[in-house]
């Protein structure tokens, strides 16, 4: 029998705000710009990150097209190596000399890139400090933890601290900040599409998870419309209107509560929210993005100047097939981002949406029989309408297997650090320069707040 509730241990914790246990930055003392924040609040942003989860070979989705270029990578990636009769060329992106080209699957993207909606950021990853490929030759850099493990190098893109482990991420460090720019204190401004994660947790604030299915919010098991079960309901009311003397059943009612009546409140902002015409593909990730869509859609219901969503788009760990699974996956990503970029247009919000992608790492460049191990710099992009588009940032390297970048096997060093990435999409989201390095504490390494440039250079 066909059961879509959940557990009530899974329902506490992704069904509304709570106490995200440790701090990264010693005391919450430290977030003393919240209120500066609430009162500056301005305009409406919201950032969606799609997580390319398992390490995707970013470098068959940006490809060197051009003659000189494509020989080397045809070289380097033998058996994996895409012909390039079926590059999609992408116009104005020569880069040091290089032509580069879109995976044929990404036909979307290439028309997104065309009218500037879209920009890519080549080989950025995590850096712990500035590194020379002297440096790491002689072995004297200080490299990210656990480098090539998809537990630790996925954790580095969440948190933004790759030379310590820790317990909040870079986007729940923001929503530790801008919380109080939105007028809805039970519903946290950073919502999940894939259950709970470090990337949103806060010191103050967690993930509000919601579900891609009609309704969106999650329902307890037995307590839902389509198979509520009377006794379990009435069981359930029992308990949450009980008085408890012990502390800990007290507090553990708080949340519970509080878990029931966000959960109330998203489902009635959400009822009747359509979110525009457009149809999204009827796969996974479509159905998330166009929950996202809704979510958006329903802001003012909601309280929310400021929101932040992420969705995991799995099975990007290809040891092997890689062609054969990259033609199959690529396309729905490319028309599921058009949809969500045209959704946001006819939303009007396409200046105040920006969608971009992350993963675990990129991938070597040498094939181990059809696909390709584990690696450490990639290619990601950036979407919306305040993005520089029809670009590529960062430095698109060469891909000669034993090159300066080369740590072995072509796996390549980064030469963006992933701080950059973060920090320019952080500053658009509206945190100040004064605290940034509250939100990325290793940023000092790689950028001075006060210098009056961006970061990277992406955003309009």
């Amino acid at each position: 029998m066909k059961n879509n509730g959940i557990s009530r241990r899974t329902f506490l914790s992704q069904g509304g705000s709570c106490l995200a246990a440790g701090s990264l930055l010693g005391s919450i003392g430290q977030l003393g710009s919240l209120n500066a924040y609430a009162q500056d609040a301005g305009d409406y942003r919201a950032l969606v990150c799609i997580l390319l989860a398992g390490g995707a070979d970013s470098f068959n989705m940006l490809v060197p097209a051009g003659s000189a270029e494509y020989s080397e990578y045809a070289s380097v990636r033998a058996d994996i190596a895409l012909p390039q009769s079926t590059l999609l060329p992408l116009d104005g992106s020569t880069q040091n000399g290089k032509k580069l080209g879109l995976h044929p699957g990404l036909t979307e993207l290439q028309g997104l890139y065309s009218s500037g909606d879209i920009a890519w950021l080549a080989n950025t990853g995590p850096l712990v400090e500035p590194t020379t490929p002297q440096a790491l030759a002689q072995g004297s850099a200080r490299l990210p933890l656990g480098l090539y493990s998809h537990v630790d190098q996925i954790a580095h893109w969440q948190t933004g601290t790759p030379d310590r482990r820790i317990g909040s991420g870079w986007g729940g460090r923001m929503a530790d900040l801008m919380q109080s720019t939105n007028t809805n204190p039970n519903i946290s401004m950073s919502f999940s599409l894939s259950g709970r994660n470090l990337y949103q947790a806060g010191v103050q604030t967690q993930q509000y998870s919601i579900n891609a299915d009609e309704g969106g919010a999650p329902q307890l098991m037995g307590t839902g419309q389509d198979e509520p079960i009377p006794a379990r309901i009435k069981a359930i009311e029992s308990m949450y209107n009980a008085n408890y003397r012990n502390p800990m059943r007290r507090t553990y009612l708080k949340v519970f509560n509080g878990a029931l009546a966000a959960n109330a409140e998203f489902s009635a902002a959400m009822t009747g929210v359509a979110g525009g015409s457009t149809v999204f593909p009827s796969d996974e990730l479509g159905a998330a993005m166009n929950m996202i869509t809704r979510t958006i859609a329903a802001r003012d219901t909601l309280g929310m100047q400021r929101q932040s969503f992420l969705v995991v788009y799995g099975g990007w760990d290809h040891h092997d097939e890689v062609i054969n699974a990259q033609s199959a996956m690529l396309p729905s990503l490319s028309q599921n981002l058009a949809a969500f970029n045209s959704a946001m247009k006819e939303q009007g919000l396409a200046d105040q949406v920006t969608t971009f992608t992350t993963s675990d790492f990129g991938r070597t460049l040498t094939s181990n029989g059809r696909g390709s191990d584990h690696g450490w710099g990639g290619n990601h992009l950036i979407m919306g309408g305040a993005v520089n588009g029809g670009a590529v940032y960062g430095e698109y390297p060469d891909l000669a297997l034993n090159n300066p970048l080369d740590t072995g096997r072509g796996v390549l060093m980064p030469t963006t650090a992933s701080d950059l990435y973060f920090a320019e999409l952080a500053q658009w989201f509206g945190i100040s320069s004064s605290d940034l390095e509250l939100v990325l504490p290793n940023l000092g390494r790689f950028y001075s707040v006060s210098s009056g440039q961006p970061p990277v250079g992406f955003i309009a």
